[in-house]
């Protein structure tokens, strides 16, 4: 092998562990956001059924109604503040890290796993 192959090698190796490492730490905060989201989840249903099974409801205004429902109207304007901050990227941060570097790869005839680990494809025959 060459210098220049060798040269080549350790640069996929130091790109593919960098790039293990970079998905293997978005799991844990990936899992977080996970969890908040399904917490916040809970509680918007919840403060949905007590807010559509309240009589008074239909009776008065939609201010009103969400005023006395303060379970409900705060877990909704939360959740809509999260969304627009982006949780639904940071709840599947690792899968958007592995498919805009398969785009990148794929110029380069290579791919990888859902871990990180590159996966060399042979070269295509030239025409």
């Amino acid at each position: 092998m060459s210098s220049l192959e060798q040269v080549a090698c350790d640069d996929l190796k130091a790109f593919e562990r960098r790039l293990t490492e970079i998905i293997a730490s978005s799991h844990p905060a990936a899992i977080r956001w996970r969890i908040v989201l399904a917490v916040l989840s809970v509680f918007v249903a919840i403060g949905a059924f007590y807010w559509l099974s309240d009589p008074l409801t239909a009776k008065v205004s939609f201010i009103n109604s969400m005023w006395l429902h303060p379970l409900f109207s705060s877990t909704s304007l939360l959740m809509i503040i999260l969304f627009l901050f982006g949780i639904h990227r940071r709840v599947v941060a690792a899968t958007i890290y592995v498919g805009r570097t398969r785009e990148v790869l794929f110029d380069f005839s290579m791919d990888c796993d859902d871990h990180g680990r590159l996966i060399l494809k042979p070269r295509p025959s030239s025409a």
